[in-house]
């Protein structure tokens, strides 16, 4: 099992550092999210401060930019790294689609589809000299002059993975991705019933192994029962703070948990606070892996086992934030048998 770092909400002149103490501390991979920052700038000081690294976007927006426009930025990222880029993308949600970024909402998982075949054929003309003559359900593609073609990769292929929640995203991944981002509200559930079992119907015809499974972890843990219960409650308001939005729907029904609309009716009432005593102990435990120090490594494989091939934490401020020796211990069980 790979363990991953993730760059999330930090300004990109930080992203040195922090990639030499990721790497420093054992994590394999450096991950950024879409949030209060460019994803793909971190990833370039990253890249060049760290240069065994693994990098990627966990995710970037995807219906915002012209496949064109970002093709252009990851066959860059691609050729910094030498082939060590991985490109994560998600769909959102309409609001933050149509509100924020003011572009197209339309059948999202049809339009993402489209999205990377129409990125795979840009990226087969500069690397292979192919005409580019990509005509699809939404983008549309035909021109490529030698004065705009930045040729081609010595590492050629720029692996394509998406987020995603339901059957609809995980099939998809399946079809025509490389590896699959699973939110970290999800249970053992979710994955068995919905995400892993799509992906294998869908993958029919691939080998075995094509989809690497992503995800990042609720940790919650100490050096004693006091300090894990303690590292609960941030983990059971978070959990209640994801839940109350519909799109994480499938991910409660799976789980057999009829918390959803009311947690979506206290949001809207604005009872942020009081949303967490719906989230019992029980769910927070199936969420998320709670296990002393010292037995949070193997906690987190006994959970995943074979389903889950690279993996995050989600600390929400715990021992893991501020120890470095603690964290150095859980990545080193978890990449013991890697």
């Amino acid at each position: 099992m790979k363990v991953d770092y993730y760059y999330a909400n930090i300004p990109p002149e930080h992203a040195a550092t922090a990639a030499r103490e990721a790497k420093a501390a054992g994590y394999d991979g450096f991950f950024t999210a879409e949030t209060q920052y460019d994803p793909f700038l971190p990833l370039v000081v990253a890249g060049m401060a760290e240069p065994e690294l693994e990098l990627g976007t966990a995710i970037t927006v995807a219906f915002p930019r012209s496949p064109m426009v970002l093709a252009y930025t990851t066959w860059d990222l691609a050729r910094l790294t030498k082939g060590r880029f991985m490109l994560g993308l998600g769909t959102q949600v309409k609001a933050h689609i149509t509100r924020r970024f003011s572009s197209t909402w339309d059948r999202p998982a049809a339009r993402l589809r489209d999205y990377i075949m129409a990125l795979r054929a840009i990226w087969d003309c500069w690397q292979n000299s192919t005409p580019l003559r990509y005509e699809g359900e939404f983008y549309e593609f035909s021109l490529m002059t030698p004065f705009f073609d930045p040729g081609p990769l010595p590492v050629p292929r720029v692996p394509v993975y998406i987020a995603g929640v339901g059957p609809v995203l995980s099939a998809l991944a399946g079809e025509i991705c490389d590896g699959f981002h699973v939110h970290p509200l999800h249970t053992i559930a979710y994955l068995d019933k919905v995400v892993l079992p799509n992906i294998s119907k869908a993958a029919v015809g691939r080998p075995a192994g094509s989809v690497e499974m992503v995800t990042t972890v609720f940790v919650m843990t100490g050096r004693n029962d006091a300090e894990i219960a303690q590292s609960m409650g941030p983990v059971r308001q978070q959990i209640a703070f994801y839940a109350s939005t519909p799109s994480y729907r499938p991910v409660l029904e799976a789980s057999g948990w009829d918390i959803g609309e009311r947690l979506h009716a206290m949001s809207r009432r604005g009872e942020w606070a009081e949303m967490a005593e719906v989230v019992t102990d029980d769910i927070v435990h199936q969420v998320g892996v709670a296990a002393p120090v010292d037995e949070l490594g193997k906690a987190i494989k006994d959970r995943y086992g074979d389903r889950i091939d690279r993996v995050g934490f989600y600390t929400l401020g715990s021992i893991l934030d501020t120890d470095p020796d603690v964290l150095g211990q859980v990545i080193s069980e978890l990449k013991r048998d890697q």
